[in-house]
């Protein structure tokens, strides 16, 4: 089998949230001289891409974002020990989660995973976050960025509260601050300090990789 055929079976697998076939072409792709940082970008990233557009067009709904999830966590599973350890030395530690009194946390579930098939080091704090835990979070895993995300309009002063709080600690200049969700806009980023604002996942990732 070509190399572009493994990447392509290898990105419909994820596509289709078939776990063994994931893990199988992850396999196949490393013993027939793909680099694992081809196979997670060149499969990975771009399954996950399709399956957050068909998100965002309501083409497909949770279950399927969860079982294209874990497909392509099976295949990271495979793959990430075969990344050299200079690319892994590389790896930026991003904490993420959804602000205090919000528990929607689907968007921020596939930002997460995006960001993690992106290379980064995703410390998930989940959903419903207070504002402290955010800044002890960023703090203990010297965190490089900060991703906070919410779709409901009173739970915005949380972000805004997180920002004000890493610049009382003085963690403000170590970190990139992206926010997402639905009220949100790159003005509202702009009021309250933070760095950026992302419409969906692909735009996230791309966005912090671009200020990094």
């Amino acid at each position: 089998m070509s190399k572009t055929e493994i990447l392509s079976n290898m990105e419909k697998a994820v596509v289709g949230g078939k776990r063994e076939d994931a893990i199988k072409f992850a396999n196949d792709a490393l013993h027939n001289g793909v680099t694992a940082l081809e196979a997670i970008d060149g499969a990975l990233v771009k399954g996950m891409n399709v399956i957050g557009d068909k998100y965002a067009a309501h083409q497909v709904f949770l279950p399927q974002v969860l079982l294209a999830a874990n497909a392509m966590y099976g295949a990271l599973d495979v793959l990430l020990p075969h990344i050299p350890k200079a690319e892994s030395a590389k790896k930026v530690a991003l904490v993420i989660g959804v602000v205090e009194g919000d528990v929607h946390d689907i968007g921020k579930n596939i930002v997460k995973t995006m960001f993690t098939a992106g290379g980064f080091t995703v410390v998930d704090m989940g959903k419903d976050v207070p504002v402290e835990n955010f800044l002890s979070a960023v703090k203990e895993n010297h965190a490089q960025v900060l991703a906070m995300s919410t779709l409901m309009t009173p739970t915005m002063e949380g972000m805004k509260n997180v920002v004000d709080g890493l610049v009382e600690s003085g963690d403000r200049m170590k970190v990139k601050i992206i926010i997402g969700g639905a009220p949100t806009s790159q003005e509202f980023a702009d009021e309250i300090g933070a760095d950026f604002h992302a419409v969906n996942a692909q735009a996230g990732v791309a966005k912090i990789k671009g200020a990094l």
